[in-house]
């Protein structure tokens, strides 16, 4: 991934703060076939964390990724940059966003293991379900487990970019920041809320 100096994530937890907050991403192989998956990160089990994730398995992508090297791709907030919101001219439109991008090698799950992953996503998102089991079944999760595949994927690399106007005066991010807050799609105001979550000092 091309990153500026200005823009690199270059703080390790940062980048494993931002997989644990967008968490949605997309693993690509080697034919550059893609998925999107839910994953969840182990920080501290391998070098540099290891991700662990499903899939359905009538989904045959998951027999590629067995044992090879795969990427995975993180996005955050991003949204359209206007030139008319900075505070000086002249400017060029432009578009913010975060990224992060991870590689790794892909090693298959038992059923075990793939209930712990799913039961692990299911925890961070609705924990109510692990204990109400009315609507999980365990028979149901266990025809589910069936049908669904589990892996991992031990981190070798981390590249991380944040593109958010870093290199602009204060006035000109401020400017921004406000724009992005007074939009009507959420995911300018989302951009704005993760400008000022990670201090850039604009929402004060």
């Amino acid at each position: 991934m091309f990153i500026p100096k200005h823009n690199k994530m270059d703080n390790l937890s940062v980048a494993h703060d931002f997989i644990d907050e967008f968490s949605f991403g997309l693993v690509v192989s080697n034919s550059l076939t893609g998925t999107h998956l839910p994953f969840v990160l182990h920080k501290n089990e391998g070098e540099m964390g290891t991700l662990y994730t499903h899939c359905a398995k009538a989904n045959s992508h998951w027999k590629e990724l067995d044992s090879t090297e795969a990427l995975i791709v993180f996005t955050g907030p991003h949204s359209y940059i206007s030139p008319s919101w900075y505070a000086k001219s002249p400017g060029v439109p432009t578009w913010n966003y975060s990224a992060v991008h991870v590689y790794g090698t892909v090693s298959l799950l038992n059923d075990s293991e793939t209930l712990d992953v799913v039961e692990e996503v299911v925890h961070k998102y609705e924990p109510e379900l692990l204990v109400k089991r009315d609507i999980i079944t365990p028979e149901f999760r266990d025809k589910l487990l069936s049908g669904i595949v589990g892996f991992k994927i031990e981190l070798s690399t981390i590249e991380g970019t944040l593109k958010l106007g870093q290199q602009r005066t204060k006035e000109d991010q401020i400017g921004v920041y406000k724009a992005l807050s007074n939009a009507n799609d959420l995911d300018s105001r989302a951009l704005a809320n993760y400008m000022n979550k990670i201090n850039l000092g604009v929402g004060s």
